[in-house]
């Protein structure tokens, strides 16, 4: 018997496109609540009695007739499926999880760093967004590469694996994989296309117009989205007019589509800043990235470093990669570094490390040097952060130890002994 219940988002998420066309396929009956009286995110999502069917308070979210609750996207997408959809053996529903999961961790980091700033709802990174663009690249080859003897991801129907990877990359066809930059790409591309024309897709996506000219960040746009939290009492008035002005002015635009979506994404509540309950440190790790960036590395950064260092504030931490025997190609595994270093763009401003690439093909291994803000282990802070750390052995260095002075010297540097390694540099990458 199909599932029957309700969900609650905002308008046009994309998260929440996967449960609602899973159901196109199923029969599932849902309701969607997404605008007020009904649902009004940002407010409704944070009563008690929503929190206490949904504990986080994230949407989607999703209430059964019978009174059944389940929050995240995969896992009502998955509830909400049919067996078709979930796969019939062990075998296939594994490769169905394994492509759910890949559009999560690998998909969604560098898309949401490249778009949402055309979105206007996050700030431009050239350095973040060149990386997700690679990382886009990267990502689309491996599609391409799959999909050349295949319609569909698994098997030979669509399933959930299509449907996540479809959502994932929404947003990536409609703003900025313009034809120049997806052309190389056309097995890929044949397959989207494929999927988006499918009835039970266009129920819930409408026609999707693919991208003609990459978009760019809108800085207007922007800063439009900043002051939206604390506004003076005195200047309440002239916002009400132009909230007044922008309504008006969206009724005649035909992308209103698009400005809804950009509202919802801009209203996600922002998480707590992970850092704020420590103490305020001497040390300005903005101004040593300055310094190591721009000037000489052992007579300036180096130096500066040991000087201002606060070791009650910050902490030392080796990393060595914890399965060396499934590193085979060099550049694949410098793919790995890059591919952490882009899932940790928030974690930028209190962090620093150098990562580095030992030895040569099928003989390599990965360590590196990090500095974190705080005592503990960073990662675990923040849901966004623990992707990759698990990958990884970390040891705790004693600041004042003439191990850790080495360990920084030459890894900052990308020279010395690296006597613990056993094997000769190859090269390395900066997260900073």
């Amino acid at each position: 018997m199909a599932a029957a219940g309700t969900l609650y988002t905002y308008p046009e998420n994309w998260r929440a496109f996967k449960a609602l066309i899973a159901a196109q396929y199923s029969g599932a009956k849902i309701k969607v609540l997404s605008t007020p009286p009904q649902f009004h995110f940002g407010q409704t999502n944070k009563t008690p009695e929503f929190l206490k069917k949904f504990p986080v308070g994230k949407v989607p979210a999703f209430e059964g007739a019978d009174g059944f609750c389940v929050f995240e996207s995969n896992a009502i997408a998955h509830y909400v499926s049919n067996d078709e959809l979930r796969g019939s053996t062990k075998e296939t529903a594994a490769q169905i999880i394994q492509w759910v999961s890949f559009a999560d961790s690998d998909i969604v980091p560098p898309a949401s760093t490249w778009v949402f700033p055309t979105l206007g709802i996050m700030h431009y990174n050239k350095q973040a967004t060149e990386y997700a663009k690679e990382e886009v690249k990267r990502i689309l080859g491996i599609l391409d590469f799959h999909l050349k003897t295949r319609t569909f991801l698994v098997g030979e129907r669509i399933t959930l694996a299509d449907i996540s990877v479809v959502c994932a990359l929404l947003w990536l066809y409609k703003q900025v994989l313009e034809p120049s930059f997806r052309q190389p790409y056309s097995n890929a591309n044949r397959w989207f296309v494929t999927c988006i024309n499918q009835p039970q897709f266009k129920a819930v996506l409408g026609e999707v117009k693919l991208c003609e000219k990459m978009a760019q960040f809108d800085a207007k746009k922007f800063a439009e989205n900043q002051p939206k939290k604390d506004v003076p009492k005195k200047e309440k008035p002239a916002k009400e007019e132009k909230k007044q002005e922008k309504k008006e002015e969206r009724k005649s635009e035909p992308e209103e589509e698009l400005d809804e979506c950009d509202q919802a994404l801009a209203a996600e509540p922002k998480s707590k800043d992970p850092f704020a309950h420590l103490p305020k440190s001497p040390f300005i790790m903005d101004e040593f990235k300055r310094k190591y960036s721009n000037e000489d590395t052992l007579t300036v950064a180096l130096p500066y470093f040991w000087e201002h260092f606060d070791k009650d504030g910050w902490s030392i931490w080796y990393a060595q990669y914890r399965f060396p025997e499934e590193l085979s190609q060099t550049f694949m595994s410098c793919n790995l570094i890059t591919g952490m270093f882009q899932r940790l763009d928030k974690l930028r401003k209190n962090a620093f490390a150098s990562v580095i690439l030992f030895g040569t093909n099928n003989d390599s291994i990965i360590s590196g040097v990090w500095v974190f803000r705080g005592q503990e282990l960073a990662f675990p802070l923040s849901p966004d952060w623990q992707v990759d750390y698990e990958s990884y052995t970390w040891r705790k260095l004693d600041a004042d130890s003439e191990e850790c002075k080495t360990l920084v010297k030459e890894y900052f540097m990308w020279e010395g002994e690296f006597k613990h390694v056993g094997k000769a540099f190859n090269q390395g990458k900066i997260f900073k």
